[in-house]
């Protein structure tokens, strides 16, 4: 098999700008509420602060892993970075029915062997046997990407 890249996803730059910007502005009000909040007492105003500092560090986060892409090849499933998010023969099945638990404008990879835990919000999280793409990615991208992996593993597994 060669490595021939079938399909790739990217970004959309209005869903991150408006993601990232949403989870930054959620920590700024967190943090600027336990600040000029000082009667409300200690333990709410240290518990404002640690959810707008961790609102704010998804943020960070989030713009960091959605700079990368996703490449389809028809041996793997893998980001910009090399990460392989799946492998094709270790695909069991790929869902992007209404019901699936997937994130926007994406779909599930249910595999056939657990893999480590990873997640980069916005793009993609895997999490035992099931790895989820989309979130601030463009639906005209990843809705091909994932028939073409069904297909892929269709014909992997000859039927």
């Amino acid at each position: 098999m060669s490595e021939e890249i079938i399909a790739t996803v990217s970004t959309s730059g209005a869903r991150r700008v408006t993601g990232v910007g949403t989870l930054g502005l959620l920590g700024g009000l967190l943090v600027w509420m336990a600040a000029s909040q000082p009667a409300a007492g200690l333990a709410w105003q240290l518990s404002l602060a640690l959810m707008g500092a961790a609102a704010l560090w998804m943020a960070v986060r989030m713009w960091r892993d959605t700079a990368r892409n996703l490449v389809l090849t028809d041996v793997e499933l893998r980001d910009s970075t090399g990460a392989v998010l799946a492998r094709v023969d270790d695909i069991q099945k790929v869902d992007r029915s209404m019901f699936a638990m997937k994130p926007s404008n994406g779909f599930v990879i249910r595999l056939k062997t657990p893999g480590p835990r990873a997640w980069h919000p916005g793009l993609w999280w895997r999490f035992g046997r099931r790895v989820a793409v989309g979130g601030v990615t463009a639906g005209r991208d990843s809705k091909p990407l994932a028939d073409a992996l069904a297909i892929l593993v269709a014909r992997q597994s000859g039927s």
